[in-house]
Parts: C-alpha cells; structure tokens; sequence
C-alpha cells in the first residue's frame, strides 16, 4: 500500500469525503459522455467524474502517456500499458484530487456531475469467458439436478468455465429483453418454442485482463495476478428453460448469449489493495491444486474480501434485498482463473473479461440466484410486500451492489450493476 490508500486523505470534491463508492481512496476507471459530447476516459470521485486525458499536463511525465490514453472511448490502450503505468496514474490524480492540491482550480473545469453524465462499456471487450468458481451455488444447482453427486469429480481439480459471447456485453442500466428458445420441461413430450419462463440472475465477479500472452505460451501463476487491470461487477443472466434443454452434451447456448451486464466503473487492484486476504484454506480431504494453479503468494493475498448484494425492485415495489455473500466464498482465486486460461496456449488481450461465476454463501441469505433460492422454480420467494417471485417477471429490476470495508481503512464501493427485464419480441 501506499499514500494512496491513507486513510486521512481527503478530496477538495466535497462530495468524495464519506462517499460510500468512491472517496479519494478509490478513483475507479470508465467511459463517460456529458451531453452531446464524445466517450472518453475518466475517474469517479465522489459524485464527480474526472475528464481525464485534458488534464494530462498537470500529471507526473511517469503518468501521462496513461492519461493520454484515456482520451478514446475505450480503457483497452490504458490496460495495455501496464500495472506500472496505472500505478503511475492512481498517484497522480490522487495528488491532484486531494484536499491540499495546487491545481484544483484548473481540475474544477474538467469534472463533470455523475448525475449528468452517461457511462459506457468500459473496453472493447475482445473475448468473455465465464467461469464457475462459486462452489456453493454449483454445489446448490447440482443438488437440484444430481442430488446423490452435487458436484461433478473434476471440480476441485480444475477452475470449470466457458466461452461465452462478447458482442451481448452491455453496461449497467441497459435494458434486457427476455430471450426467446426451445424449452421442454420433465412433464412435457416434446420441446416447445417461445419465451423464456424461467429467466434467473447470477451474481459474478467481473476480472478485466490489462496485459497479454502470445498464442501458444502460458502465463505462469505468480504472473497471473499482473493480468488483472481491474473489477467489476457482472450479471450473467440466464435462462433456465432453455438451458436445461440445450445443454445436452455440451453447454450454454442461447441460455446466457442474449445479455451479459458489467457495472460501468473499473475498481483496480491498487484501490482493492486494502482488502486483500489469504485465500480460505480447502477443506480437509479436498486435493491441492496442480503445481501451475498453486502459488504461495496468491494463497496468501490472492482472494479480495468483497460483500456483493443483490436487490430486486419489481414494479410494485421494492429495491428488496434478496442475498449478501462475499468473494471469499470463490473456491479459486482470480490469478488461478487466469493461469488456467492460458494454460494450454490460449492469448488474452488487454479488455477480455473474465466472469468468476455465481458468487453464494453456505446459507440461504447469501445464495447468488434465484435457482437457488427458490430450489429451481419449486420453493417461491416471498417479497417483504407480498409478491412472490419464482423466476424474474417482466418490468423487474435486479440491482448488484458490492462493498469493502476493513479496519484502518477507507471503505469503497463498486456502484451498481442492473437491469430491466423487458417482454420478449
């Protein structure tokens, strides 16, 4: 840690002080627009966005070629620069933000209220994979379809994913037309085609790659955290139906491509660098991870303390809580994901991103989506106003929330990733 992350330090943004996202202590990353201008590049602060790339001159020379690289309406050059650079950039804006700074007259011209902004997809994201790290929710969803094998032999060897489809990627607060597919419930002969029925969320932990690996060289565990450029949070949402019948042999198809959600701003490692902790220890029994996925210093600060919440607001009412769990419930750490990735020779860029897959806790207020809650449809959900919800309706609203918080310091947040579930075409 550094000068960044005291906890004495203030922001002459009045509104960064005490801002439960985004003080001084935080400065995440995006693509903003104010009115009738283009995307570019900037940092939240407080309920401020910093234009970043027009104040380049007043940063360190170790910090302006990142500056610059925000002028575009992508971070992907930011993140192939490298974890120094950014680095570089954090110190810098966090000097020119600061209560004390010289140049808060000449800043003041270039911040923006949120309220009067849009924000963007972050990155031009080349390639997502989705990944199944939370071991409570596939212990959870394999229990409803296996329930004598919960989890299938090759779990706790191997960090399980799939590739799943870029181009559906939007940023928080786009709206989410319920796809359309074959669907064939136990009780009926033959599939039948229309609507999604049962159309769920998953709560995941969105990992944005910052550097590269050539085709056909791997990236090696105590490197793989050096991949990471930033976080998000990421709804995965998915539809039940469909894929309970389409995945037979293989896996997701029209079940998860429609739409993938991502919270607008980037949390990067140095803001996340407070809430590192040791990865929890596996279960007696549980095999240790294969040398290439076993790193002592990933064991030891690998895993980030994180408390995710999701909320539902339905027409009727609402936000309601319906689950808060923890990142330190993933069963594999981020750099684990990442090595494994690369493994076998397959090139990640600056911008793809990594899902870590449905984040749950061992009780039921912590589960990750609604599969779990209401065991698959069978079991509904009572809203705290009456309704009921066994799967998401028309007009429902799922809100992601995420914070940190230790002793000592400052506690930052993630802002928001939702949705609007529309009626399908």
């Amino acid at each position: 840690m550094d000068a960044t992350h005291d906890p004495r330090l203030t922001s002459f943004v009045a509104s960064a002080n005490g801002h439960p996202d985004f003080p001084i202590q935080n400065l995440p990353l995006g693509v903003f627009s104010t009115a009738g201008g283009r995307p570019r590049g900037g940092v939240a602060i407080g309920d401020m966005i910093l234009d970043v790339a027009p104040v380049a001159t007043l940063l360190p020379a170790a910090a302006r070629a990142a500056a610059e690289a925000m002028a575009t309406d992508h971070l992907n050059a930011l993140f192939a620069l490298g974890a120094t650079a950014r680095r570089a950039l954090r110190a810098g804006i966090s000097a020119l933000l600061a209560t004390d700074s010289a140049r808060a007259e000449q800043l003041r011209p270039h911040l923006h209220p949120a309220s009067a902004c849009t924000l963007h997809l972050p990155a031009r994201i080349g390639d997502y994979t989705d990944f199944y790290a939370g071991i409570h929710h596939a212990a959870n969803a394999g229990t409803l379809f296996r329930p004598d094998n919960p989890l299938l032999p090759n779990y706790k060897y191997v960090p399980v994913g799939y590739h799943g489809r870029a181009s559906s990627v939007r940023a928080s607060g786009s709206n989410v037309r319920r796809p359309k597919g074959q669907r064939k419930p136990a009780d009926e002969a033959a599939p039948s085609f229309g609507p999604c029925r049962n159309l769920d969320y998953e709560m995941e932990l969105g990992i944005w790659i910052g550097g590269g690996n050539a085709l056909g060289e791997s990236v090696p565990i105590a490197e793989a955290g050096g991949m990471i450029a930033g976080y998000g949070l990421l709804n995965d949402w998915s539809a039940r139906d469909i894929q309970g019948w389409e995945a037979q042999p293989l896996g997701p198809f029209l079940a998860k491509n429609f739409h993938t959600s991502i919270s607008p701003w980037i949390i990067t490692p140095e803001a996340l660098e407070p809430f590192r902790i040791a990865q929890p220890p596996r279960p007696e029994g549980d095999p240790r991870p294969m040398d290439y996925l076993w790193d002592e210093a990933d064991q030891a600060r690998g895993a980030i303390d994180l408390a995710v919440e999701v909320l539902l607001q339905t027409p009727r009412g609402g936000p309601f809580r319906l689950s808060l769990s923890n990142t330190n419930f993933l069963y594999w750490t981020p750099a684990q994901m990442v090595a494994h990735h690369t493994v076998g020779g397959c090139n990640l860029s600056p911008g793809d991103l990594l899902g870590s897959g449905t984040i749950s806790s061992p009780s039921e207020d912590g589960f990750g989506a609604l599969l779990e809650i209401t065991r698959g449809g069978r079991k509904p959900a009572t809203l705290p106003n009456g309704e009921e919800r066994r799967f998401l309706e028309d007009g429902d609203t799922v809100i992601f929330r995420a914070r940190a918080a230790r002793d000592g310091a400052v506690p930052i947040g993630f802002g928001e990733c939702r949705g609007t579930i529309l009626p399908a075409t």
